[in-house]
């Protein structure tokens, strides 16, 4: 019995906790250690989008860090919006020139503080020179390893083959690379869901995929996407091995209580060892990070599931 004493004490010591810490649970860390989604807006981005979005202005990375301090988060991604330049209802002139210089706008904001902050490129990846911008981002040392993909407005036409097969492409030149994939799903809900796991996931069967979702007026689509992917993830489908949620959109403090009830019973079924916290643009009308961690941890969670979301990082932010 004291051999057995000892060697517990042993172990514990290793890892710094006190034997009656045993079965205590998980202190929730008062911030979590990474969002993994900011956004960052260069001079001329918030140009182009403020024919729809009238107060749209730039946001550098000295505009994040304060709200990251105010939340108690030390790293976060930023995210460029370089995808928007791809929009068909905008058709800019020398279009893939300014999602060049938008996504390296974004890697000089993370330059700045460097301990701090990764820069993702993002590229709607089905315009024509999506492989060479992915191709661009993965050479370069001043972007994180992974890309953002969003189909501008408009998304991805489902039935279209060829549409489909330019996602699959992508898919396949991110896993050479070592990229992981950041995808951001619009709201048709279960069709892109499906898409993901049937047509897509295979492609990149060695990188991670983070699935983001867009939209924050009505989470039931969201919600319906997200059960897609949360019972393949129950049944053990082995395509969704490498597959993580993002709750950005779900951080909300609208989030009615039933929703919740039905998110906190999705990520469940996701498992929570693969669920990721971001808090979205820290500008303008967006819910800042401290006020949207809080919406997070006022989800139904038991301790322990809220401190194993705070404490996940993905491979980009290590």
């Amino acid at each position: 019995m004291r051999r057995l004493s000892v060697l517990l004490c042993a172990i514990l010591g290793v890892q710094g906790l006190p034997i009656g810490a045993v079965n205590a649970a998980p202190a929730v860390p008062a911030a979590p250690l990474a969002d993994h989604q900011q956004y960052v807006y260069s001079p001329a981005a918030a140009a182009f989008l403020s024919s729809s979005s009238p107060s749209m202005r730039p946001v550098s990375a000295r505009d994040v860090i304060p709200q990251l301090d105010a939340a108690g988060i030390e790293r976060a991604a930023v995210l460029s919006v370089a995808y928007v330049y791809g929009q068909p209802v905008r058709s800019p002139g020398e279009e893939y020139q300014r999602v060049r210089a938008e996504n390296d706008w974004a890697a000089r904001q993370a330059a700045e503080y460097p301990n701090r902050l990764v820069a993702l490129c993002s590229v709607d990846p089905l315009k024509d020179y999506a492989l060479a911008e992915l191709a661009r981002c993965a050479a370069s040392p001043e972007f994180g390893r992974a890309i953002r993909l969003q189909p501008a407005e408009g998304g991805v036409q489902l039935d279209d083959p060829e549409q489909v097969e330019r996602l699959r492409r992508v898919f396949r030149s991110a896993n050479a690379r070592g990229m992981a994939i950041v995808l951001q799903l619009g709201e048709t809900g279960t069709r892109e869901a499906r898409l993901l796991i049937e047509q897509l996931l295979a492609h990149a069967p060695d990188v991670p995929v983070q699935v983001a979702y867009s939209g924050e007026r009505e989470a039931a689509p969201q919600l319906a996407g997200l059960a897609v992917l949360a019972d393949a993830a129950a049944r053990r489908d082995p395509r969704m091995r490498h597959v993580w949620v993002d709750v950005t959109t779900f951080a909300r403090p609208s989030l009615s209580a039933a929703d919740a009830r039905r998110l906190v019973r999705r990520l469940r079924q996701v498992g929570m060892e693969r669920v990721l916290y971001g808090s979205d643009a820290a500008a303008g009308a967006e819910v800042r990070p401290r006020d949207a961690w809080a919406a997070f941890r006022s989800l139904p969670l038991t301790d322990a599931e809220a401190a194993r979301v705070a404490n996940n990082v993905m491979s980009y932010l290590r």
